[in-house]
């Protein structure tokens, strides 16, 4: 399927904290604002997938809005940042498998008014790790990036370092919830949700939606492509239990599949939209991907030499869409000059990755 897709639109309503619309509304209007920008009508979308953790709106109800009167290849796919890059491959295995030409893709969610990602616990996992203090994500990974910081040496200047950055390019993104500069003293003041991570170290929870239009680069020459993406995983972080490693991550899994799967290597990234979840996930996937080695990891970041990194503020700073407001970002990336984009999805110890090329 390699270059055989093009993402021709991109779409997103305005980032809040409190929408004060439905996830249907929400997704339609970013499924609109993406089929403008490829100039394309939605009649002429032949298939449609989106991804979600119960809390978004289904692709049939967002056809039925949109008047798509002849629905092809669909479908709701469960997760959540996880699939940020893989859902790129399965739209680009439809449209290379011959089964679409026009793909729509969105994630729509109210997750600061509505369903809150880091307050919900259900399923027979947390009937044995609540008693304990892993109830959600945030104790979870908390707990792999202590183990992370103290193999690595870093330091909560580090963290800071990467929430800082993160900050500073999101200060001219007008789409950004947060755009103030963070010092230091203002970081080290913040108060901790679960040891080492504190507020500003956390994603934020947002309401809104990002919508992609995915064609076939025939039909889209100019278009930036998808050149390859991988899906997979292994024991880490998400199932401690059974983990050598309580800091693995899902990029020590996947980088190597995608460097053999492209053809390519971390010198041909010039521009990486790494999923941030987490303050510490920056340098675990600088790492992970050989974009720097661990025993420069300290002295780089400390120079801020991650510029580069997610330079619309990332999940951190512009909002969280579960990761696709980060693939919205490649693409403006490559439409302004940049040649190869690095982007990750993060569900743990699994996750996905996808270079798109321009």
């Amino acid at each position: 399927m390699r270059d055989k897709a093009a993402i021709a639109g991109i779409g997103m309503t305005t980032l809040t904290r409190e929408s004060g619309r439905t996830e249907l509304e929400l997704a339609v209007e970013a499924s609109r604002l993406a089929l403008a920008d490829a100039r394309l009508e939605a009649e002429a979308i032949d298939a449609v997938l989106s991804y979600h953790m119960n809390d978004s709106a289904p692709v049939v109800q967002v056809s039925r809005a949109l008047r798509i009167e002849k629905l092809g290849w669909h479908n709701d796919i469960t997760g959540g940042g996880t699939q940020a890059a893989s859902i790129l491959g399965d739209a680009a295995m439809l449209i290379s498998a011959g089964l679409a030409r026009n793909v729509l893709v969105y994630r729509a969610l109210n997750g600061r008014s509505g369903r809150r990602m880091n307050t919900v616990s259900t399923g027979p996992q947390e009937r044995f790790t609540v008693p304990y203090g892993m109830a959600g994500p945030i104790p979870m990974f908390a707990l792999a990036a202590q183990r992370y910081l103290h193999e690595t040496a870093l330091t909560e200047e580090h963290l800071h370092a990467v929430v800082a950055q993160s900050r500073d390019n999101a200060a001219a993104n007008p789409r950004a919830l947060r755009r103030d500069p963070l010092s230091l003293r203002d970081y080290l003041a913040r108060p901790y949700v679960c040891s080492p991570l504190r507020t500003v170290d956390c994603c934020q929870e947002t309401d809104g939606a990002c919508a992609l239009v995915i064609r076939d680069a025939r039909l889209a020459p100019d278009a930036p492509r998808i050149h390859s993406v991988v899906r997979g995983g292994g024991p880490g972080c998400s199932s401690m239990d059974r983990s050598p490693d309580v800091s693995a991550i899902f990029s020590g899994y996947v980088a190597p599949m995608l460097w053999e799967a492209s053809g390519m290597g971390p010198e041909d990234v010039d521009v990486a939209l790494l999923y941030d979840a987490y303050s510490w996930l920056v340098p675990r996937q600088l790492e992970d991907f050989g974009l720097v080695a661990r025993a420069d990891l300290g002295e780089f970041l400390l120079k801020r030499r991650h510029a580069t990194v997610n330079p619309h503020g990332g999940l951190l700073s512009e909002g969280y869409v579960h990761g696709l407001n980060n693939v919205a970002q490649a693409v403006r990336e490559l439409r302004a000059g940049r040649r190869t984009a690095l982007v990750t999805g993060f569900g743990g110890s699994y996750g996905s990755a996808a270079l798109l090329t321009r």
